[in-house]
């Protein structure tokens, strides 16, 4: 059987809000108390790094990527991998998914949400790893579909608009993400995001940069203060539904389906990274009021680091810490094992990593 590729619908569709009403109303009220933590935050660097780090290792989860968020952090401490390829190439992709969000978030201090900016982020996205070879930063020039691995074309789940309707698709796309037509930004975003997947405008990576766009969307529309809600875990862990939905919008034009579980997706993740953060909050605290009996100045210093990078080697603060000495960044090391904020991993004499675990573990 001959598939036709399927070409989306323009934004924005015919809704019944009045179906939504129950979905759109909690979903703001739960980012809403997310936001109202955030902007008293005084210093949101301590909740960046870690949560994104979490939110590329369940994203790239998603794509079938295996390695864990101790993977990358160990892999980062030690700037280098012994186990096989396969996973140094996981743990690529999850840095530089992280690396595309950072890029991101400076581009939208210049510009609004738009095809340079998701193609700016696919090429950094792809640098260096699997999807090299698919013609990263530039939209697609040829058919794709989704389907089984080896699959042909008849046997397809999904397949793609013809390459010569990406400008059309995409221009009408990034009008609807910039336009204050819609009746609530969450509905909107989750419009997007199907549009963005359905329209499938690069030969990899479409998933990520979708899931990474939500984010995007709520700080560009100062709905977060900062782009910290990442709800590709909820994907993750309801993934058949994820897809199944999102085709269901295909096929059937079951608009209703798929954004109750989005707006859902959105309150779930939205309760639980504010319980992520205030429990990371309540260990800053209760860490820097300990490590006064600590003699250094340069304690407070080390804490700040083990929190953006909660496994650590000492080559690793080294970077970070402006130290007098190497020995004094031994000593604090010490220091800092002795009173039990840091473990010793590695088992070696030289080249030791060190892992912050309570922290490790919130983020869990």
């Amino acid at each position: 059987m001959v598939k036709v590729p399927f070409i989306p619908p323009k934004l924005p569709p015919k809704l019944d809000y009045n179906a939504l009403i129950k979905e759109i109303s909690e979903a703001n009220r739960s980012l809403g108390e997310l936001n109202g933590l955030l902007v008293n935050i005084p210093n949101p660097d301590l909740l960046t790094s870690p949560l994104l780090t979490k939110e590329a290792v369940l994203s790239s989860r998603i794509e079938g990527a295996q390695a864990s968020l101790e993977d990358v952090l160990k892999y980062e401490a030690e700037e280098k991998i012994t186990e096989a390829n396969e996973k140094e190439r996981d743990i690529r992709e999850i840095i530089n998914y992280r690396q595309a969000m950072r890029v991101a978030i400076e581009e939208l201090e210049k510009r609004p949400i738009s095809e340079n900016l998701i193609r700016k982020i696919h090429y950094v996205l792809l640098d260096s790893v699997r999807g090299t070879n698919k013609d990263r930063g530039n939209l697609r020039r040829i058919q794709v579909f989704i389907g089984l691995p080896g699959t042909p074309i008849e046997e397809a789940t999904y397949v793609a608009p013809p390459a010569n309707e990406l400008p059309q698709l995409l221009s009408n796309w990034e009008q609807y993400i910039n336009s204050d037509k819609e009746k609530d930004p969450l509905v909107q975003i989750g419009l997007a995001h199907y549009q963005f997947e359905a329209i499938h405008p690069f030969l990899d990576g479409n998933g990520r940069i979708g899931r990474l766009l939500i984010p995007l969307f709520l700080y560009q529309r100062n709905l977060l203060s900062y782009p910290l809600l990442y709800i590709s875990e909820y994907f993750e862990e309801n993934r058949t539904d994820y897809y199944k939905l999102l085709n269901s919008v295909s096929s059937n034009g079951d608009w209703d389906s798929w954004l109750r579980f989005f707006l859902n997706a959105v309150t779930t993740e939205s309760m639980k990274t504010k319980g992520t953060v205030m429990n990371i909050l309540a260990l800053y605290n209760d860490l820097k009021a300990e490590i006064t009996f600590i003699n250094s100045i340069y304690a407070l210093g080390l804490l700040g680091i083990i929190f953006a990078m909660p496994i650590v080697s000492f080559a690793s603060i080294k970077e970070h810490l402006r130290a007098a000495s190497t020995q004094t960044i031994y000593n604090l090391l010490a220091k800092f094992v002795d009173a039990g904020i840091l473990q010793e991993i590695s088992g070696k004499k030289r080249d030791r990593v060190y892992t912050f675990a309570q922290l490790v573990e919130i983020l869990k």
